[in-house]
């Protein structure tokens, strides 16, 4: 029987009989305490910031928590140029989840703009100790994760070409290359690995010590202990910071108190979506096989297996993630609170826990059946719902920052330490990262929800990443129109800031549920059948979740003519603006209505209804603008009635006429519909005729049977939000997100339209964008069709030119309408010419696609204003 094996036997008879060494660890590592028995330890260092001396009562930005997030905020602000730096920490740094992290840097991640965190950490942690002076024990033998199952192999060549573009350096591998890298694996059920060299792992402690190094260094300040008691904001947007030692006044306060972060957020009234999880690793003691290397071994991510394994001096260390059923939350810290003088502690290990995954490793690396555990290490990590961390300024109050949540904070640690500082020193984010605005939750954001959705994120952490991931737990909240009822049972639901939307309908003989691939899979024929629903005869979208602001005052079009770079629409008429950042970018795109002189209706996405909202907010306070905003996207149902029988439908409603000459395109009218009164805007997404009706929430389901039944004789039905997609492709409409965010500039997106660098208000964003004219653009927006085979382009695919990268795609789908799959991909100017043919990598194949004149179809409103001056009229 294995040594390891053995432990577990014993475990179950007697306790875990583990041999404790002090093995290249500090010896704190070994302090184990349960996490409901409070700790009278103070928590006293040798690098205690000496108490006789005055602290700052002073400071441009006080950052709350000593973590590696913390001090790298304090390092990268005071590095920046930022004078008055304060940092406060209640017992030691890195007490809490640093000091006893696992210490795992990787280029890899699955998202996007997150791969210029992590590749920009790297790159820090490798420069650092020449920097400061402090070793950081960085440790880069490279990593490899392992597909076992041809799904895994499918994700690693999805997540190629979703890297290629990226400066990450990441590689597809043969078992053969595997095998080379890491000769102690198990190879009989290896086929492939993602290869990612100058991965590796890190020292967490000699880490902070080197960032507060050089945070002090650059002249931040360090208290410790310095627990705060207080947090009083002032009149004026700034903030009274109470502690042992006195107040401090900040303007602005950043809270990065790992698994504290729910009590400092408490003290001014916030609960946030923060749990803390137990994580256990163990550690093993010399592995003679490991010993007789000449060079380290690679960190290995066994998918299948959910955990990682890394060499640690010449034994291993291995973490697994368990599933949701067996993982444990600390529950009680939510509800009770952290127990006072919890910093350097542990929790009570439990093998039997993890023993799916530790057998799962023997499987893999033989050589553990023979090792001695020396330690088994559970401690709290904390997590959010979707396992995001929240980084940036809070909506609903002023100067409150937040970079809590972490996951994975020894990786995220120096790339969100330099993008929050970015951030605070230049008024805008560096690049888009709106999947970690802490204001992507908001009041549906319960306890019981996190806790369901962090048990999910925790043993769902190696789950296959397909293409539209849903995921389910904690799900419905309290965010469901008034129609969610009728349509769950024949809906595959998607999930949007709260929001259950319905994403493609069921048929009988259909294959229902949620079916994920990488290839077309049980929604295409369906969705292709409610395309062809919109464009022939009249369909009925649920838009509730969409985000809602009503702006009115006295300033409010002084407001919006300095927020919006359109200019405003006139009373009854409505227009697509966008919100600019100083530099140019596109922060927003909102749907813009005068309803009443001086009185507004925006309109935003649903993921974008709180971080648009703080910036609305801070930008109105910032100019002193004398207006009122109301946030009315809970209040407020809608729908969307379109195709062409969409008027003949609605008109059988209403006495008031809705011909093309009375309701003309944009323009909007308050309406009776069967005794159920809207605020109609004549506008659609999917570039057919169409009203989306506002209305009180509690009315939308008697709405919505008024329309379904009037539109009977029409050929009415349902269409979900995939359709949409498709059909907006197709009319060549661009999505905020995709096409546009604060990576890109509305000129180089194809926005020129919307852009009128005419008006005479200075817009946020305007003389940037005038540079940005005069000196050219270097990359373009373009339209392009493809065949494909079982497969279509989402966006964010490595586009290719002669064997060379030269783009990426933005977002893609099928054209039902004219049966190939097209794609937007920024490309360079030079190449950028109608009938250029290019290379979109899909799955590790290249499909030739064709620049292309768009839109593919005309929308509604140009093809009725053809046909109108054909006919002569």
């Amino acid at each position: 029987m294995s040594r390891i094996a053995s432990s577990y036997v014993r475990s179950q008879l007697r306790g875990i009989n583990v041999r404790f060494w002090y093995y290249g660890f500090p010896r704190c590592l070994f302090r184990s305490f349960s996490a409901s028995a409070p700790e009278n330890s103070t928590g006293q260092s040798r690098n205690n910031h000496h108490p006789a001396k005055r602290w700052k009562d002073k400071a441009e930005t006080v950052i709350i928590g000593g973590g590696c997030v913390g001090v790298s905020v304090a390092y990268h602000l005071a590095k920046s140029g930022m004078k008055d730096v304060v940092l406060l920490e209640k017992s030691e740094l890195t007490a809490g989840s640093t000091w006893h992290a696992a210490g795992l840097t990787a280029y890899y991640h699955p998202g996007i703009n997150l791969k210029k965190v992590h590749y920009y950490s790297i790159k820090l942690y490798e420069s650092l100790e020449q920097e400061t002076g402090q070793a950081v024990g960085f440790h880069q033998p490279g990593s490899i994760r392992i597909a076992s199952t041809p799904s895994r192999v499918d994700e690693l060549k999805y997540q190629m070409t979703r890297t290629h573009w990226h400066p990450t350096p990441q590689f597809l591998i043969t078992p053969e290359k595997v095998q080379e890298l890491f000769p102690l694996l198990n190879m009989d059920k290896v086929l492939a690995g993602l290869y990612n060299p100058g991965d590796g792992h890190i020292d967490p402690y000699s880490l902070t010590m080197a960032l507060a190094a050089g945070a002090r260094l650059y002249g931040a300040e360090i208290y410790y202990p310095a627990p705060v008691t207080g947090l009083r904001p002032t009149e004026d947007g700034k903030w009274d910071i109470e502690t042992s030692q006195g107040t401090i006044r900040a303007d602005r306060i950043v809270n990065a108190t790992g698994f504290w972060a729910r009590e400092v957020g408490k003290l001014i009234g916030f609960e946030h979506p923060l749990i803390p999880v137990h994580h256990q690793y163990v550690v093993t003691a010399t592995v003679p096989a490991v010993k007789a290397l000449k060079t380290e071994l690679p960190v290995i991510r066994d998918l299948e297996g959910s955990y990682y394994l890394r060499q640690e001096r010449d034994g291993l260390l291995f973490g697994p993630y368990e599933k949701q059923e067996k993982m444990k939350l600390q529950e009680s810290w939510v509800t009770d609170g952290v127990p006072p003088g919890f910093g350097k502690e542990l929790f009570e290990s439990d093998l039997d826990r993890i023993m799916e995954h530790v057998e799962a490793a023997i499987d893999m690396v033989p050589v553990l059946k023979d090792a001695d555990i020396i330690n088994i290490v559970s401690g709290p990590i904390t997590y959010t719902p979707d396992l995001l961390p929240m980084v940036g300024p809070h909506q609903g109050v002023r100067n409150y920052w937040v970079a809590v949540g972490f996951g994975y904070g020894i990786i995220h640690a120096g790339g969100m330490g330099k993008f929050l500082s970015d951030w605070i020193m230049n008024g805008e984010p560096s690049y888009d990262l709106i999947e970690v605005d802490p204001n992507r939750y908001g009041k549906w954001t319960t306890t019981k929800y996190t806790a369901a959705k962090a048990r999910e994120s925790y043993g769902f952490n190696n789950i296959v990443g397909y293409p539209k991931e849903e995921r389910f737990a904690g799900r419905p909240t309290t965010r469901v129109s008034g129609i969610y009822e009728m349509l769950k049972s024949s809906a595959s639901m998607g999930f949007h800031a709260g929001w259950e939307q319905p994403h493609w309908f069921y048929k009988p003989g259909d294959e229902t549920g949620y079916r994920p691939s990488f290839r077309r899979t049980n929604w295409f024929e369906p969705v292709g059948r409610e395309c062809k629903l919109v464009m022939e005869k009249v369909g009925v979208i649920d838009l509730t979740p969409f985000g809602k602001f009503l702006i009115k005052g006295a300033d409010s079009k002084r407001l919006l003519d300095r927020l919006l770079a359109n200019v405003l629409p006139k009373v009854g008429s409505t227009n697509i603006s966008h919100m600019l950042t100083p530099r140019g970018r596109v922060y927003s795109e909102v749907t813009v209505t005068q309803l009443s002189d001086g009185e507004f209706l925006l309109v935003t996405g649903s993921g974008s209804e709180l971080h648009d909202l703080r910036w609305i907010e801070q930008k109105a306070i910032d100019g002193a603008y004398n207006v009122e905003i109301k946030n009315v996207t809970d209040e407020m149902g809608v729908l969307g009635v379109t195709g062409p029988n969409a008027r003949l439908v609605l008109q059988k409603l209403t006495t008031e006429d809705l011909s093309d000459s009375t309701f003309k395109f944009l323009h909007c009218r308050p309406l009776t519909l069967a005794g159920t009164s809207v605020t109609a805007i004549r506008i659609s997404y999917t570039g057919e005729l169409g009203w989306e009706l506002y209305h009180r929430r509690q009315d939308t389901a008697t709405l919505y049977r008024n329309i379904m039944e009037a539109g009977q004789d029409a050929g009415i039905d349902n269409f979900g939000t995939y359709a949409m997609n498709s059909l907006r492709l197709e009319k060549g409409f661009r999505a905020w997100g995709a096409e546009m965010n604060c990576d890109t500039n509305p000129l180089e997106a194809g926005l020129d339209y919307f852009i009128k660098l005419n008006k005479p208000t200075d817009f946020i964003g305007k003389q940037a964008l005038l540079d940005i004219k005069a000196k050219g653009l270097w990359r373009k927006l373009a339209y392009l069709t493809l065949q494909t085979d079982n497969i279509d382009p989402e966006g964010n695919e490595t586009v290719w030119y002669n064997g060379k990268v030269v783009g990426n795609t933005t977002s893609g789908a099928y054209s039902y309408t004219t049966k190939q799959s097209i794609a937007f991909a920024y490309i360079p100017t030079e190449l950028n010419n109608i009938g250029q043919m290019v290379d979109i990598e899909l799955l590790g194949h290249n499909y030739r696609a064709t620049i292309t004149q768009e839109p593919l179809i005309l929308t509604e409103p140009t093809r009725t204003r053809a046909k109108k001056k054909a006919d002569g009229k």
